[in-house]
């Protein structure tokens, strides 16, 4: 029996038979781990709080029949989003160490452009593998392939990752308050 422990991201977690609970964490000394920690769906858990996708906890798990977590402690929420955190669950290879991503998820705000690089899928020069237009604007999961805005459309939304958003403006009022009462 060998016992780990490292700071982890919680990635994902999905139910496991009907207490226990398979987990996908991403953590700096190991890369992606997948583990199964048992009875945390439990009402009176003490690890669940402690693995809800965006944490940024302290993990010790346990090789044994599997790979085991036995004590969890929250560091920090982190603000990426659950979508983004499944996606790159879906994306990352198991027990692969990624120094340079682990930096950036711990960088505010997430940005994909750059996570798909240090992967190994630059965006920048890409082009739509459908139709060959150039800038790419989202990448599908399940083909790690680029896509246009228009060949996207015809693809899956739950496995599709936009890679280029354009930023809002806020709104501004045509007048403030005060001119608003005297137009009254």
């Amino acid at each position: 029996m060998q016992e780990y422990v490292s700071e982890a991201i919680i990635l994902n977690k999905e139910p496991m038979r009907s207490q226990d609970g398979r987990y996908s964490l991403f953590t700096a000394r190991f890369g992606k781990v997948i583990g199964r920690a048992i009875s945390s769906r439990k009402i009176t858990s003490k690890l669940a709080p402690h693995l809800e996708p965006g944490m940024l906890t302290k993990v010790r798990f346990i090789e044994k029949n599997g790979t085991n977590i036995v004590d969890a402690l929250k560091i920090s929420r982190l603000s990426h989003g659950p979508t983004d955190l499944r996606f790159l669950s879906a994306l990352l290879p198991e027990g692969q160490r990624e120094d340079e991503l682990w930096e950036l998820l711990a960088q505010e705000p997430f940005s994909w452009q750059k996570t798909l690089r240090i992967l190994g899928w630059d965006p920048e020069g890409a082009q739509c593998v459908h139709c060959g237009k150039m800038p790419v604007s989202h990448f599908y999961i399940p083909r790690q392939e680029f896509f246009c805005k228009t060949c996207a459309s015809k693809l899956r939304k739950d496995a599709l990752i936009l890679l280029v958003t354009t930023p809002h403006e806020p709104l501004q009022p045509e007048f403030s308050m005060g001119e608003q009462r005297e137009k009254i």
